[in-house]
């Protein structure tokens, strides 16, 4: 069945073509690829048509937000995420004029998680590094140094590893600010010409959250409305600090801010005040987010970002 269903589905092998190779009947072989998606070897997903991308929203969210710009991308589902905010991402960095020695810091996150599954543009030399720590997380999109690998391989560019927790204790985060390997990496902070980032939906409805948060904190989940890199916010993006957030091991806010092309990658209504509040907050300057998303985010601030 697997190697049937790997021939047809993956190499576009015709029926007749399977069963020359396989010495089996034409209907043997329809046989085989039928009982593969019953089994589950095969899984075939029919995703909704998405609502498409609209030129004149994404315009207008970009003057009502102040920023640099907006691609808006066509509604899609999670799983298809990646494929559809990919290409926005690869029109945007290369018109950050990236070049060999320039420093990309990039965020963790399922948006960015999804989207380094896709095809990204050529970058030869340019610098990956992690914007947060997240050697110890258990969870794939936030595992920082894996995802700046497949960032630097998809780019043809080079990794910087930050071999610390997001949230190490207290001895840890001392020794940490001392040590060689994570001095490079805040050196390669203060000159980052480009971040990738991912806004985080408020603590309260978060179905995945990095290992490092309380998510019992009572600030967290009354005050804030996201996060980027673990650096909380609150509606009108004024910082939200938790137990513990002193220690924090990611980019500064402050040098954050300073990076001159700030990409956000962000799907989901739910994150409508999320964006609203890093855009207040100063993280971001360009925002690559669906049709859906930007209507909602354009309802919030005709109503007075009402947050109930």
């Amino acid at each position: 069945m697997h190697t049937a269903a790997t021939l047809y589905y993956l190499e576009d092998a015709t029926q007749a073509e399977i069963g020359l190779r396989m010495g089996k009947s034409r209907p043997a072989v329809s046989r085989l690829l039928s009982e593969a998606r019953r089994t589950g070897i095969v899984r075939i997903e029919v995703t909704p048509l998405g609502q498409p991308a609209s030129p004149e929203i994404g315009d207008k969210l970009c003057t009502e937000l102040g920023l640099a710009s907006v691609e808006l991308v066509p509604t899609s589902t999670p799983t298809m995420m990646g494929r559809a905010l990919a290409p926005a991402l690869s029109k945007t960095l290369l018109a950050a004029g990236l070049r060999p020695g320039s420093v990309l810091v990039l965020a963790t996150g399922r948006a960015i998680y999804e989207t380094l599954q896709a095809e990204l543009p050529s970058l030869p030399g340019v610098v990956v590094v992690p914007a947060v720590g997240g050697q110890d997380e258990p969870e794939a999109w936030y595992q920082a140094n894996e995802l700046v690998r497949q960032m630097a391989e998809g780019i043809g560019g080079f990794p910087s590893f930050l071999y610390a927790p997001a949230l190490p204790g207290v001895d840890l985060h001392s020794s940490l600010l001392t040590d060689v390997s994570t001095s490079h990496v805040r050196e390669l902070w203060q000159r980052a010409d480009c971040a990738v980032l991912g806004i985080g939906a408020p603590p309260a409805i978060r179905q995945s959250i990095s290992a490092a948060i309380p998510t019992t904190s009572s600030i967290l989940q009354s005050k804030a409305v996201g996060d980027v890199s673990l650096r909380f916010f609150d509606a009108e993006g004024e910082s939200v600090p938790f137990p513990g957030s002193e220690r924090l091991f990611a980019i500064p806010s402050e040098q954050l801010k300073d990076i001159p092309a700030r990409v956000a990658l962000a799907i989901g209504p739910e994150k409508a005040l999320s964006i609203i509040g890093a855009v207040r907050a100063g993280f971001i300057s360009h925002l690559i987010t669906d049709t859906s998303t930007a209507t909602a985010i354009l309802e919030l601030l005709c109503s007075g970002d009402r947050h109930d």
